[in-house]
């Protein structure tokens, strides 16, 4: 019976054993979902109304880009970010990407330089505001939509309000 360890002996034992488990188990649950660099899943997904889920690509001599995408039901809420460095910041590229949005174009002030929004509307299949914008040498595009028809969470006006917010934190990382 000497041998036999006591009680609160084998309790700090059994203690030990299960931390050292927990410690093991960690790293596993301890990893970064998304390496976004202009922003996390967190603030994507108040921004999308839900739990979205990120994804970054990024390739030589292309635009970098980082999407987040909450699906539910048949429908889907996505955050794109895109970013392309180019050699001539003040040329025609930023004027020809915002062409695009015709002369519903508004000028966003305070956000990077020359930042305009616009609304995207695809035949009602997808609902959703886009900023597009320059800080430095670098061109930014964020869009915020919707494929669900009323959304209640990505209403007109909460649009325009989300699309502020991804782009000043976009505008500000990229300084």
């Amino acid at each position: 019976m000497a041998n036999r360890p006591t009680l609160p002996r084998r309790f700090a034992q059994v203690g030990m054993i299960t931390a050292l488990l927990f410690l093991l188990a960690l790293p596993s649950r301890v990893h970064a979902m998304n390496n976004c660099p202009w922003m996390n899943e967190a603030t994507a997904s108040e921004l999308v109304g839900g739990d979205a889920t990120g994804a970054y690509i990024s390739a030589k001599d292309t635009p970098a880009v980082c999407t987040f995408t909450e699906h539910f039901g048949k429908d889907t809420r996505t955050l794109i970010i895109s970013v392309t460095t180019v050699t001539d910041p003040h040329g025609s590229f930023l004027s020809t990407l915002q062409s695009g949005c015709g002369s519903a174009s508004a000028p966003l002030s305070a956000i990077g330089n020359e930042a305009a929004t616009c609304t995207i509307d695809r035949g009602k299949s997808i609902i959703g505001e886009k900023v597009l914008g320059r800080v430095r040498d670098q061109i930014f595009a964020i869009t915020i939509s919707t494929t669900m028809k009323n959304d209640p969470v990505l209403t007109d006006v909460l649009l325009k309000m989300k699309i502020g917010t991804a782009a000043e934190q976009v505008a500000g990382n990229l300084f």
